[in-house]
C-alpha cells in the first residue's frame, strides 16, 4: 500500500510541490497574524476563581485579566498634593472604555491603583500604551503600567525577537551540522527546505485554532523551534536512508530507491510521529485551557510532518535525485549510505561484551542525575521572571521591594448574598466588616479593602466583593496558604446568612486552581499515554517487552529532566553560562507539557533504532547481529538528529522567559540524555540480556492489538 502511494506521489510531484508551495505561503501569513489571538489566561472552568471572575464580568462590568496597576513614586506629597496625583490617575483611565480605578493607596512613597475593565487580556493589552501616553500627558512622567494586559503588551514583541533570534541560531545550527553529517550536496539542504513547508502549514493550522479556541502566547516559539527539530529529524531519517539505498542499487533508478526508502524509514516516520502525537494528544483531555492549547498545537507538528514526509519529502528526494547521493567535495562523516561506522559498530560490541556491566552502572549514573527530584516545587507562574528592561517587569520589582508583590495579584473574596438590596443592610455591613477585620489580622494579609458602594458592590446590592492584598508574590507558598485558609477558614465562620456564597477568585486563586488541576490530572495523563503507547508498539514492534523497555527507559530520560530543572533553576548550576532566571519553583505547565513532549521523542528514537532492529531480526539475524545491525545504522543519524534538536531547542532555553527556559532547558537535556546513556547503552544493553525474549509476542496479546504473534525462538 506505502509503494502504491509513493509511487503515485512522485508521478503528480509538481502538483504536490505547488500545493505544499501554496499551503506554505498561506500559513507564514497566517503566521503573522496570530500574536494578535493568543493570551496568557490561567482561568480553569467551573472552578471557584473562575465562578469568581464571572460574576465580576456579569454584574461589576469587569475582567480580572483586564486589570491594569498604575505605580507611581513620589517624594515628600502632602495629602493635597496626592489627592491630585490619584485625580490623575482617574483621568487618564478614561483613555479605556468601561475603565473604573479601586483601590488608589499612597504608602512609602508610592501611590498604586488598579485600573478594572470589561476586556478580556487579549483587548484591554492594546489599551497599554494609550493609558502610559495619558499618565504622562497629565504630569505623571514616571508613572509605570504594569498588570496582566501590560504584561501582554510588553512580552510579545520580545517573544517576537526571542522567537527570531532562535530561529537564526537553530537554523544555523541545523545547517553547519546537516552540511557535517551530509556533506556539501542537496541532501543537506532537503530537511530544511522539509522543515520549513512544515512549520508553515503548523502556524496556519493554529492560526484557524485561534479563532475558536484559546490559544497560548508561547505557543509559535514553541510550534517553531520543536518543529524545526522534529521535521529536520524526519527528513535527515528518509534522506539518509535514500542514500543507501540509491549507491546500494546499480541500476541507478531514483524511484525505485525512493519506494524502498518510504517503505522502511516512511514506515519509521509515520510510527514515530503517530507515538510522538499520542503523548501530546493525552494533554487535550487535561482541564485546562492554557495545557490544552499547548497540546492541540503540539499534536499539530507531528501531524503536519507524518503528512509532509508521506507527500513532500518522496517528493523533494524526486527532484533532486542523484545529486542528494553524490558530492564530489565532501560526502559528509555519514559518508557514502552503506558504508557502516566504525564508531557505533565498536560501541555495540562494547555494550554486548559486558551487558549487566554497562546496564547497571547506567543506571546507578542515571539514579545519581534524578536524585535532585526531591526538591522539586512548582508554580503557576513565574510572574517575577521577566526581562528587566521591561515597564511592566519595573513595576512589579519596584512594588515588590517597596510594598510587595500582592499588590499587582490580590485575592478576592466574591459574596453572593441571595437576593437584590441586601448589601445595603446593616447585618451584611456588620457581617463584612466582622470578615475584613479578622481576615487582616493573617499574618500573609497586607491589607484587606472593602466598601459600601462601587467598586466592592454591584448595581442591584446582590454580590460583593473583598480585595485581600497578600506579601508574597503569586504562586509563593505563604499565598497559596492564604487562598486556602479564606477558602477553608475564613468564609466558613462568618456572620453573614447561611444562603450567602462565597468565591474566593483573584490570580492567586486562579493559580491555586490551575496547580490542582494540572496535578490532579497528571499521573491519568501519564497512565494514558502509557498505555496508547505500549499497545501501539507493540504492533509495530510484535513484541512484548521492546515496549516494555521502551516505556521503562522513556521514564528515566524525563526523570533525569526534571531533575535537571531543579539543579539548573533553583540551586544555579550553569545558571551564568546559560543566563536562567533564579527560581525556586518550576512552572506546573511546564511539567506536564514537557512529559508530554519528551515522551514523544524518546520514544521517536527508540523507534528509529528498534525498526532497523527489527529489520534486521526479520531477514534472520541473531539478536546480537540485528543489534549491531541497527545501531550501525541508525546510530549516527539519531546523534546527529539529537544534536540538531537540541540547536533547535536553544531558541527557548536563551530566551527571556522562565516558563520556555524551562522547557527548552529540560527538553535539550532529557533529549541529550537520551540519545547517549540511554539509547547508546541502555537500550543495546537490556536487549541482549532479554535475548530471545525480545521478540516473543504471546498470541492473546497479538489477538488484542490485531497483530501477528511471535513464539519464543533461539
Amino acid at each position: 500500500m506505502l509503494d502504491t502511494w509513493t509511487y503515485r506521489v512522485v508521478r503528480y510531484r509538481y502538483a504536490v510541490v505547488l500545493i505544499w508551495i501554496a499551503l506554505s505561503l498561506a500559513g507564514l501569513l497566517a503566521g503573522t497574524k496570530l500574536d494578535a489571538l493568543l493570551t496568557t489566561s490561567l482561568e480553569i472552568p467551573g472552578s471557584q476563581s473562575a465562578q469568581a471572575a464571572r460574576i465580576l464580568t456579569d454584574h461589576f462590568d469587569e475582567n480580572t485579566e483586564g486589570t491594569f496597576t498604575v505605580i507611581y513614586q513620589f517624594k515628600n506629597a502632602t495629602a493635597g498634593e496626592i489627592d491630585v496625583m490619584k485625580s490623575q490617575v482617574i483621568s487618564a483611565s478614561r483613555v479605556i472604555p468601561t475603565a473604573q480605578v479601586v483601590q488608589q493607596r499612597a504608602f512609602g512613597g508610592i501611590l498604586t491603583a488598579n485600573i478594572v475593565t470589561a476586556f478580556d487580556l487579549v483587548h484591554a493589552a492594546p489599551f497599554t500604551e494609550k493609558l502610559r501616553s495619558a499618565l504622562s500627558s497629565r504630569g505623571l512622567e514616571s508613572a509605570i503600567v504594569t498588570g496582566p494586559p501590560a504584561i501582554k503588551s510588553d512580552v510579545t514583541p520580545v517573544l517576537a525577537n526571542d522567537l527570531l533570534r532562535g530561529q537564526i541560531l537553530a537554523i544555523t545550527l541545523a545547517l553547519l551540522l546537516l552540511i557535517l553529517m551530509l556533506g556539501f550536496s542537496w541532501a543537506a539542504a532537503i530537511p530544511l527546505i522539509f522543515a520549513a513547508m512544515t512549520i508553515s502549514v503548523t502556524l496556519g493550522s493554529v492560526f484557524l485554532l485561534a479563532q475558536k479556541f484559546l490559544m497560548v502566547l508561547y505557543i509559535p516559539n514553541i510550534v517553531e523551534l520543536i518543529g524545526l527539530g522534529l521535521a529536520i529529524d524526519y527528513s535527515l531519517l528518509i534522506v539518509t536512508r535514500f542514500r543507501q539505498e540509491f549507491l546500494s542499487d546499480q541500476s541507478g533508478d531514483v524511484t525505485k530507491a525512493i519506494v524502498r526508502t518510504m517503505r522502511t524509514a516512511g514506515r519509521t516516520v509515520i510510527v514515530s510521529g503517530l507515538t510522538v502525537g499520542i503523548g501530546l494528544a493525552t494533554l487535550l483531555l487535561v482541564p485546562v485551557p492554557f495545557v490544552r492549547s499547548l497540546g492541540a498545537a503540539g499534536l499539530i507538528v507531528p501531524i503536519v510532518s507524518v503528512i509532509a514526509g508521506l507527500t513532500v519529502q518522496p517528493v523533494l528526494l524526486a527532484l533532486f535525485g542523484k545529486r542528494i547521493a553524490l558530492s564530489k567535495v565532501f560526502s559528509g562523516l555519514m559518508g557514502s549510505g552503506g558504508n557502516t561506522n566504525r564508531f557505533f559498530t565498536a560501541l555495540a560490541h562494547f555494550v554486548i561484551a559486558r551487558p549487566r556491566t554497562v546496564l547497571l552502572s547506567s543506571l546507578a549514573l542515571l539514579g545519581l542525575l534524578a536524585s535532585s527530584l526531591i526538591w522539586l516545587q512548582v508554580t503557576p507562574s513565574s510572574l517575577t521572571a521577566l526581562p528587566a528592561q521591561l515597564e511592566s517587569a519595573r513595576g512589579i520589582d519596584l512594588v515588590t521591594h517597596s510594598v510587595g508583590p500582592g499588590v499587582v495579584t490580590p485575592s478576592e473574596i466574591v459574596i453572593d448574598l441571595g437576593a437584590p438590596g441586601l448589601a445595603s443592610t446593616h447585618e451584611v455591613n456588620k457581617a463584612r466588616t466582622d470578615l475584613a477585620v479578622s481576615i487582616s489580622k493573617h499574618s500573609e494579609v497586607f491589607i484587606v479593602a472593602t466598601g459600601e458602594k462601587t467598586p466592592y458592590v454591584d448595581s442591584t446590592g446582590q454580590f460583593i466583593r473583598m480585595y485581600v492584598i497578600g506579601r508574597h508574590a503569586i504562586g509563593d507558598e505563604e499565598t497559596k496558604a492564604l487562598v486556602v485558609d479564606l477558602r477553608e477558614k475564613y468564609v466558613l465562620n462568618t456572620g453573614f446568612d447561611t444562603s450567602a456564597q462565597f468565591y474566593i477568585g483573584g490570580a492567586p486563586a486562579a493559580g491555586v486552581d490551575l496547580v490542582h488541576k494540572i496535578l490532579t490530572s497528571f499521573p491519568w495523563i501519564v497512565l494514558l499515554a502509557l498505555l496508547l503507547v505500549f499497545l501501539f508498539l507493540v504492533r509495530a514492534f510484535r513484541s512484548l517487552i521492546l515496549p516494555l523497555k521502551a516505556i521503562v527507559l522513556d521514564l528515566l530520560s524525563i526523570a533525569v529532566a526534571y531533575a535537571s530543572l531543579v539543579l539548573v533553576f533553583r540551586f544555579g548550576i550553569g545558571s551564568s553560562i546559560l543566563g536562567t532566571y533564579k527560581l525556586d519553583q518550576i512552572e506546573a505547565w511546564v511539567l506536564i507539557f514537557l512529559f508530554a513532549v519528551l515522551f514523544g521523542l524518546s520514544m521517536d528514537y527508540e523507534v528509529f533504532i528498534v525498526s532497523r532492529i527489527r529489520e534486521a531480526r526479520d531477514r534472520g539475524d541473531t539478536n546480537h547481529e540485528a543489534i549491531i545491525d541497527g545501531f550501525v545504522h541508525t546510530g549516527g543519524v539519531i546523534t546527529g538528529a539529537a544534536i540538531i534538536l537540541v540547536g533547535a531547542l536553544s531558541g527557548l532555553a536563551f530566551g527571556h522567559f522562565a516558563g520556555l527556559q524551562e522547557l527548552g532547558i529540560g527538553l535539550a537535556i532529557g533529549i541529550l540524555i537520551d540519545a547517549t546513556i540511554i539509547r547508546g547503552l541502555l537500550l543495546p544493553s537490556a536487549m541482549v540480556l532479554f535475548g530471545r525474549w525480545n521478540w516473543w509476542l504471546p498470541q492473546w496479546l497479538a489477538r488484542i492489538t490485531k497483530s501477528k504473534a511471535s513464539p519464543l525462538v533461539d
